[in-house]
C-alpha cells in the first residue's frame, strides 16, 4: 500500500506551533510521505504538492484560513487544536497520533460541509466563507436597513445592527451567539439571522441551499462592512449589494474517530447540560 501524502501547515502566531510541527514531521517519517511542512504556507504550494491530507496546526481560525485559501481545490483537512476552544479543530496531537492510520485511510471520516460563495461589491468572481457572511452596522453605529431577496423575490427589509448568513457548519459561531438555530454541519441550507432587529417579527430563517440570496444596503453607515469568517472584511455602502450562493465545492473536514457526532457540541459548548449537573 502506498504511503499517504501529508502536508503540514502551522500557524506562525501560535507559540507552540514550531515545536508541534517539528515533532509531528519527525513522527511521520516512518508512516507517511511528508510533501511539505511549513508555517504560513502558500496555498498554491499545498495544491501543487498533491497531498492526500492536510494537517493544520493551530485552531479554528487557522483551519478556516487554510481552507479559504485553497478555494475550489479543497483537500481533506485534519485540524489539530493548539488554541483554546478548538470547536472545528477536533484533534489533539495525541489523538492524531493514536488514530493516524485510520484518519488517513477511512473516507467515511471525511465530513463534507457546504461553503458560501460571496460576490462582493466591485469584485470579480466570488470569495469563500466557510462559517458565515456577516453584514455589520459599524460606526457611527446607527441602525442600518438591509433589503433581502431570495431567488429574485423580495423577502424582507431588516432594520437593526445587520444580518448573518451562515452555513450549517458555522451555525455554532456568530449565528448561535445572535440567537440563531444550531444545525448539524452535514445539512445543506443557509441560516439567515438578523442582528438586533428593530422588530419583534424578525426571527432566524433557514433557507434552501440552492437559493440565491441578495442583500442590498438600503441605508448604511460609514463603517458598515461585510465580514467573511471574521477574516476578510470589506466596506458596504448604501445601494451596494452582496450576493450569496452555495459554492460548488465543499469543505472536507476529517472527523476525530474517538468522538461522537455531538461530542464537541456537548463537551465544549455545554449544549443541553443542566445548571444542576456537577
Amino acid at each position: 500500500m502506498n504511503r499517504p501524502r501529508i502536508y503540514i501547515a502551522g500557524n506562525p502566531d501560535k507559540p507552540t506551533a514550531p515545536e508541534a510541527l517539528a515533532d509531528l514531521a519527525a513522527w511521520l517519517v516512518d508512516r507517511a510521505e511528508v510533501v511539505g511542512a511549513k508555517l504560513a504556507s502558500d496555498p498554491q504550494e499545498i495544491v501543487a504538492a498533491r497531498p492526500d491530507r492536510v494537517i493544520v496546526l493551530g485552531g479554528d481560525g487557522t483551519m478556516l484560513g487554510v481552507a479559504r485559501s485553497l478555494g475550489s481545490q479543497q483537500i481533506p483537512i485534519i485540524a489539530v487544536n493548539l488554541g483554546k476552544l478548538g470547536y472545528l479543530a477536533d484533534f489533539s496531537l495525541e489523538d492524531l497520533k493514536e488514530t493516524f492510520d485510520r484518519v488517513v485511510a477511512d473516507a467515511k471520516l471525511i465530513s463534507r460541509r457546504m461553503i458560501l460563495g460571496v460576490s462582493l461589491p466591485g469584485a470579480n468572481g466570488s470569495e469563500l466563507a466557510l462559517n458565515d457572511c456577516v453584514i455589520h452596522a459599524g460606526p457611527p453605529f446607527r441602525v442600518i436597513r438591509l433589503a433581502v431577496r431570495v431567488d429574485g423575490e423580495p423577502l424582507t427589509t431588516v432594520s437593526g445592527d445587520g444580518l448573518i448568513v451562515s452555513t450549517p457548519g458555522g451555525s455554532t459561531a456568530h449565528n448561535v451567539s445572535a440567537g440563531g438555530p444550531i444545525l448539524q454541519p452535514g445539512i445543506s441550507a443557509f441560516v439567515l439571522t438578523p442582528l438586533s432587529p428593530h422588530s419583534l417579527t424578525h426571527r432566524p430563517l433557514v433557507v434552501e441551499c440552492d437559493s440565491t440570496i441578495e442583500v442590498t444596503a438600503v441605508t448604511a453607515n460609514e463603517g458598515t462592512v461585510v465580514s467573511l469568517d471574521g477574516q476578510r472584511t470589506v466596506p458596504l455602502r448604501t445601494d451596494e449589494t452582496v450576493i450569496i450562493q452555495r459554492c460548488p465545492t465543499d469543505l472536507q473536514l476529517v472527523r476525530n474517530p474517538k468522538h461522537s457526532r455531538f461530542h464537541t457540541l456537548v463537551t465544549k459548548l455545554k449544549w443541553g447540560q443542566s445548571p444542576f449537573d456537577s
